[in-house]
């Protein structure tokens, strides 16, 4: 089973420490079970870093890629509930992308997750998919991958500013715009090893600087 829809929410993010036992509280109670009851949410994840930062790492899987302009979603990130804007002002060094799947490979849902995000000049963007498509399927036939995956960000969809976006105040978000997602159902210690490898090969090649690599372990599943 490799990704479930073809468009997805990543979002990266650190939590100011008087906000961390709100934060998991509402997290697990309030806010995974309100996005993935969006109609075109199908899943929600999320992970903790076990190397590199930020230390959060929160993955949602939408049908398509119309979910994440559609209209249900952009009510729910303009009505906040009070619980979300007592929260999110904890949130800090905040990345988020809504992006297209543009390619996915694997048997199974990993519990270890690597995010490697970088950028590729728009030059160099279809010959770079093409190849990074190849590379990853590769890799997920690799002993103790589950699963490896390419998310391409709309940076006009990610940049859209909504209630929620103005109660964290703070710079705005990063958009990370090419993310390699790699998920692991073996040993940290390996996982880890390969994904350094995997960030160090050819297959960023055509990447503007080396790949922002973290390693994550599942905390939520929804």
């Amino acid at each position: 089973m490799a990704l479930v829809g073809a468009g997805a929410v990543a979002i990266w993010h650190d939590i100011a420490p008087e906000g961390r036992e709100e934060f998991y509280a509402w997290h697990g109670s309030e806010h995974m079970p309100e996005r993935v009851a969006i109609p075109g949410f199908l899943r929600g994840r999320r992970y903790v870093a076990v190397e590199g930062v930020p230390e959060f790492f929160n993955l949602y899987e939408t049908a398509s890629t119309a979910v994440l302009t559609g209209a249900d979603y952009l009510a729910r990130l303009n009505a906040p509930t009070p619980w979300t804007a007592a929260t999110v002002r904890h949130f800090r060094g905040v990345a988020r992308s809504l992006c297209e799947v543009a390619a996915t490979f694997g048997e199974g849902a990993g519990g270890l997750c690597a995010t490697l995000r970088y950028d590729v000049g728009a030059a160099a963007a279809a010959a770079h998919r093409a190849a990074m498509t190849a590379a990853l399927r590769g890799l997920a036939s690799a002993p103790g991958i589950a699963g490896a995956h390419l998310l391409v960000a709309d940076e006009k969809a990610s940049g859209i500013e909504t209630a929620e976006r103005r109660a964290r105040g703070g710079p705005g978000n990063l958009v990370p715009r090419w993310i390699a997602i790699v998920e692991g159902w073996g040993d940290e210690a390996p996982f880890r090893a390969a994904c350094r490898a995997f960030a160090a090969s050819g297959a960023f090649a055509g990447a503007s600087l080396a790949p922002d690599l973290a390693v994550y372990r599942l905390q939520n599943l929804r």
